[in-house]
């Protein structure tokens, strides 16, 4: 975890590149307007991949979690995959490539602040 003094900047480029990726989920159609059963909650694996969609894990878990730590001022994990994790997710989907790209810059925050 990154130590919360080194937060400070990090917490506001993590909030806008958030709302990045929630404006440019919204552009392509990837946000659901509809909640997710209680059951797609029990995740037992990386990115939820046994119960939901990744779209949907980006919206209901990593969105909202981050947002969370934001509020709260938490520590941040030492680093984050979504990007590459993105790239195996949405490969040949052309619509998805501006997320894509967010989402690694998401990451590269991470890296940065090492």
């Amino acid at each position: 975890m990154l130590e919360k003094s080194s937060n400070v900047s990090l917490y506001s480029e993590v909030a806008y590149k958030i709302s990045e990726i929630e404006a440019e989920m919204k552009r392509i159609g990837y946000w659901s307007l509809e909640l997710l059963p209680d059951e797609a909650y029990e995740f037992q694996q990386a990115f939820a991949m046994d119960t939901m969609a990744f779209s949907q894990w980006l919206q209901f878990i990593l969105i909202p979690r981050v947002r969370s730590i934001i509020e709260q001022k938490g520590d941040f994990p030492s680093e984050s995959m979504v990007g590459a994790q993105a790239v195996r997710e949405f490969d040949g989907d052309a619509n998805a490539s501006g997320l894509v790209t967010l989402l690694s810059e998401f990451d590269d925050l991470f890296r940065r602040s090492r």
